[in-house]
């Protein structure tokens, strides 16, 4: 994957197109462009699922995505630290250290 977060195309586009085509058309084309909730706000809302669902493999993306959204490095960590009473230490601790990579 590029280092600019993109939904357009999955790492398993090769393997599993339907599944990445669901993925852009419906998840990206139609539920992340709701104007319910701004790109912004999901953006949080879906880092803090996945910080507590320790989903690590898609938390990199996530996090850039992010960033894109007009979340901020700041934010990022204070949610990562918020979380850590929430979600428990061990996936704090795995999260922001997948933060630092992405930010450093």
């Amino acid at each position: 994957m590029s280092s600019e977060a993109t939904p357009n195309a999955g790492p398993y586009a090769d393997i599993a197109p339907t599944l990445n085509d669901c993925t852009r058309q419906v998840l990206f084309g139609q539920i992340w462009e709701r104007t319910e909730l701004p790109k912004r706000e999901r953006s949080l809302i879906t880092v803090a699922a996945l910080v507590s669902l320790y989903r690590v493999n898609e938390l990199p993306f996530h996090l850039k995505y992010a960033l894109q959204n007009g979340v901020t490095r700041e934010e990022l960590i204070e949610l990562i630290t918020h979380l850590a009473f929430y979600a428990g230490w061990p996936a704090a601790n795995t999260a922001i250290e997948i933060a630092r990579k992405l930010c450093s």
